[in-house]
C-alpha cells in the first residue's frame, strides 16, 4: 500500500510514520534523505540551496521507483505539503492520504522548541492558507477514521 503522509512541520509525520512500517517498507522522509546525502551526516532542517536541489530530485526518483513495489511492500511517502499536481499523482496510485496535525499551538510549541525559525513561518501557512482542509478533498474513502491522538486519516 502507498501512503502519502502530510502535515506542517514538527506535526508527528516521520513519527507517525516510523509506528507503523516494519524492516522492509520503504520510507520516503525528506529529512532523511538530506542527512543521509551530507558528508558528515548533519542534523537539522536548515539546508544549503545545493543539497534542497540534490535532495528533491534524489527524492522524486525515490518515489518513482518506490510506487512499483507498493503490492508488495508498504510504501511511506513523507510529503508536508505537496502541490496539486503531486496530490492528483498520489490519488492516480490509490494512496491512502493521512494528515497529521495535532493542532497550532502544539506545531508552533514544538517549532519552537525544536526547528529553525524561519519554520514557524512555515507552520503560520499551514493553518493560515488551511491546507489540511484542502487535502481532505483528495481523501480515500476506504481509510479509516482516527487512528492515533496525532493524526486525522481521511
Amino acid at each position: 500500500m502507498l501512503y502519502v503522509v502530510l502535515g506542517p512541520p514538527t506535526a508527528g509525520k516521520s513519527t507517525w510514520v516510523l509506528q507503523r512500517a516494519t524492516t522492509y517498507d520503504i520510507v520516503i522522509d525528506y529529512d532523511r534523505l538530506a542527512v543521509a546525502l551530507t558528508g558528515t551526516g548533519a542534523h537539522g532542517h536548515n539546508h544549503p540551496s545545493q543539497l534542497t536541489a540534490v535532495v528533491k530530485k534524489v527524492r522524486r526518483a525515490a518515489i518513482d521507483a518506490a510506487v512499483g513495489y507498493a503490492d508488495q511492500v508498504d510504501v511511506y511517502v513523507i510529503h508536508s505539503k505537496p502541490g496539486i499536481d503531486a496530490m492528483r499523482r498520489y490519488q492516480g496510485l490509490g494512496a491512502q492520504i493521512v494528515v497529521v496535525d495535532p493542532g497550532r499551538d502544539v506545531v508552533m510549541a514544538r517549532c519552537k522548541a525544536e526547528r529553525p525559525w524561519q519554520l514557524q513561518v512555515a507552520v503560520a501557512e499551514w493553518y493560515d492558507r488551511g491546507l489540511g482542509a484542502m487535502y481532505q478533498r483528495y481523501s480515500t474513502p476506504r481509510v479509516d477514521e482516527v487512528e492515533c491522538a496525532t493524526s486525522r486519516r481521511w
